[in-house]
């Protein structure tokens, strides 16, 4: 719901990852959809994904030689668009000119998303079910390296890049993935008409939404509720509940306005014992504390029913725990979030401070086990944004988790996926 990133993955690319934790051995997913670790799950990536193939051949690979079975598990969507070589070489090119004006960069992952995603609204992207025609797919990758050719040149950059060689070397990973490719929302919404159940998953969080979040840095998709109708091809009234995830504390990578960043001692200790680092780039994530216009606002525009609060334990050994309720402005206070993000970035967070609870709540799978001050926390949150709390995760393991009976989420989703 904040600033951060399971069944069938909907928009974005493999600038986010999701890091689980089975059995003491970690995964870390950034393409393939998370459901992927439970054996009889059938998953999905929609079209609203930019692919780097070679990125999903890799970790495609990666989970085979660890014994977790993708091949007939996985499919992927034939009007997905493909990440080239020229779209990290125009991102670099972007980040490390002068061309952005008065605006600091973005802090990309060099990953190719945000190009990718400007081809494919400017209508010049190549979908993965293009490469089915091999012969056509060769012209438009011959195209498109022109193209970018002239653009880096123009930026006092040349590319250095064989159009016949990337289109030879695109064609044999499309060719490894073909048993893959189908039309996913024709093949979502039959799976729907026989009664499934569908889990959907999305990268990012709300504020890097490129519509509703701190623009302009933000990602290039939709990464609220809403990207999951356009990024599948499925109506919104097959969607039944929404639920939105949110660290019991606020991180952020990359730059951008983050009123309740933390630059002391205390944020490091978030960073230390959350192990804040970014699972794509190794990056140190900014840390700081709740923000509840940041959530409330998540909230809204997601249409959230329930909240899944992680990493409650990495503020066990706190003695306070501040919470930014509100902004104060030129002299004025509002509890919204503004939406320039220049303003965003000079407001003074105003902080309602509660005693730390001092004890450990780590694996703890009970609520009426935790503390009564970390109760207490939760419900102060729960009641400002006016959502309940379904789920608190309390270790990394799916175990480690406290499921508070009676809940929209509980009763929506099958039991399977909530039980350990």
């Amino acid at each position: 719901s904040g600033y951060h990133s399971p069944k069938f993955f909907c928009k974005g690319g493999h600038n986010a990852g999701h890091t689980v934790v089975i059995n003491n051995e970690k995964f870390v997913l950034h393409l393939i959809p998370s459901g992927i670790l439970h054996k009889k799950k059938i998953c999905v990536i929609g079209n609203g994904v930019v692919v780097d193939p070679a990125a999903l051949l890799q970790e495609i690979d990666l989970l085979e030689g660890n014994g977790v079975s993708v091949w007939g598990r996985l499919f992927i969507s034939n009007r997905a668009h493909l990440i080239f070589p020229y779209h990290r070489s125009l991102e670099k090119a972007w980040e490390s000119s002068d061309h952005r004006g008065h605006r600091e960069k973005i802090g990309t992952t060099a990953r190719g998303i945000g190009p990718a995603y400007e081809d494919k609204a400017a209508r010049r992207g190549i979908r993965l079910g293009d490469s089915v025609h091999e012969d056509n797919f060769r012209c438009l990758v011959e195209m498109a390296v022109q193209e970018k050719r002239a653009a880096l040149r123009a930026r006092g950059s040349e590319l250095q890049m064989d159009a016949a060689e990337v289109a030879e070397q695109y064609l044999g990973f499309c060719r490894r993935l073909r048993p893959l490719i189908v039309n996913t929302s024709a093949f979502l919404n039959r799976e729907m008409d026989a009664g499934r159940s569908v889990l959907l998953e999305g990268a990012q969080g709300t504020m890097l939404d490129v519509d509703h979040g701190t623009y302009p840095y933000v990602t290039s998709s939709s990464a609220t509720a809403g990207g999951a109708c356009t990024g599948l091809g499925i109506p919104p009234n097959r969607i039944s509940g929404i639920a939105g995830v949110s660290k019991a504390y606020t991180t952020r990578v990359g730059n951008g306005p983050f009123p309740s960043e933390d630059k002391t001692d205390a944020g490091e200790v978030l960073r230390t014992r959350g192990h804040e680092y970014g699972s794509v780039t190794g990056r140190s994530r900014r840390c700081g504390w709740m923000d509840l216009p940041v959530l409330r606002y998540s909230a809204s525009v997601n249409g959230l029913d329930s909240l899944i609060i992680t990493k409650l334990d990495v503020l066990d050994t706190l003695d306070e725990i501040p919470v930014c309720v509100s902004y104060e402005y030129e002299g004025a206070s509002f509890d919204e979030m503004p939406p320039e993000a220049e303003v965003l970035g000079r407001v003074c967070p105003i902080y309602r401070t509660f005693p730390g609870w001092k004890q450990s709540t780590f694996g703890l799978t009970r609520y009426s086990d935790l503390p009564q001050q970390a109760r207490f926390y939760l419900e102060f949150i729960r009641d400002q944004v006016g959502v309940e709390i379904a789920v608190i995760s309390t270790g990394p393991e799916r175990e480690q988790s406290i499921i508070l009976p009676g809940t929209r989420l509980e009763k929506l989703l099958p039991a399977p996926l909530l039980s350990p």
